[in-house]
């Protein structure tokens, strides 16, 4: 048996065996002792026990460094076509409106000094409004868009700029614990110069009342970093009868720096 399917089952026993209620004393009580060592600590928690499958899959050694040389002579393709414009338009391409409320997402991707990245791949990827993805793993009772793939992809402007119009996506259910579901999300993933630079993070929506309950999201321990995570409603973005639109920025390094993932953590 495979490590992810021995993860599987072992997130499926737990599943079975524990309530929201233990899994959100669980975060109190790990909230609690981080204030007390003094609240220090931007970045998630790789082994944070209510998020149950981290136990079996978080790292236990020190990273490894390589030389991107070494992996790769050239710099990454990002598919078999240039980026399009059209790319980052997740409504377009399909022979039907998809369903559900139409949303405009738009940041800009900065250094921790505020300088603009420019030129780089942001890609992002998605349930539907009713909270399913298309994959063969998600097999949960919600119905599939046959007009919304959920992935879009645009490269940064000069000014650090990327804009996406999608669907905004549903809550869905997931086998951490028993009844667990998941806030509503955007998955973002930002590249480099080379496929070892790939940064993986989330972005939330606000007043979400999924946030305390979510051990994924609450696997950040510090509040402001938590914080950093949520968009904006922006009004000015708005397109009227059409769509409603959210600001959000990716900060890359400095203290303020947006949280990423590892490379497991794709829930």
């Amino acid at each position: 048996m495979g490590l992810a399917s021995r993860v599987m089952e072992a997130v499926g026993e737990w599943a079975g065996a524990t309530s929201q209620r233990e899994i959100s004393a669980q975060i109190a009580d790990i909230a609690a002792d981080y204030q007390r060592a003094g609240g220090h600590g931007a970045q998630p928690r790789l082994d944070y026990p209510p998020y149950r499958s981290s136990a079996l899959r978080h790292p236990e050694s020190p990273l490894v460094r390589v030389a991107p040389e070494e992996i790769e002579r050239w710099a990454p393709c990002f598919g078999h076509q240039d980026v399009d414009p059209l790319d980052a338009d997740l409504t377009a391409g399909r022979p039907g409106e998809p369903i559900g409320e139409r949303i405009i997402v738009t940041g800009r991707l900065t250094d921790g000094t505020g300088e603009p990245v420019a030129g780089q791949l942001v890609e992002i990827w998605q349930a539907n409004a009713a909270g399913r993805y298309i994959h063969q793993r998600d097999q949960h009772p919600a119905p599939i868009d046959p007009n919304f793939t959920g992935a879009g992809r645009c490269l940064t402007d000069p000014d650090g700029t990327f804009r996406f119009l999608t669907i905004k996506p549903g809550p869905y259910p997931w086998r951490n614990h028993h009844n667990a579901w998941r806030p509503a999300h955007l998955h973002f993933s930002v590249f480099g110069t080379a496929f070892t630079q790939r940064l993986v993070t989330q972005m939330y929506f606000p007043g979400d009342p999924l946030f305390a309950l979510d051990p994924i999201y609450q696997s950040i321990l510090d509040p402001a970093a938590r914080e950093r995570l949520i968009a904006t409603f922006d009004h000015d973005l708005t397109e009227a009868e059409y769509a409603t639109g959210y600001r959000w920025d990716i900060v890359l390094t400095g203290s303020h720096r947006t949280w990423t993932e590892t490379e497991d953590d794709n829930a």
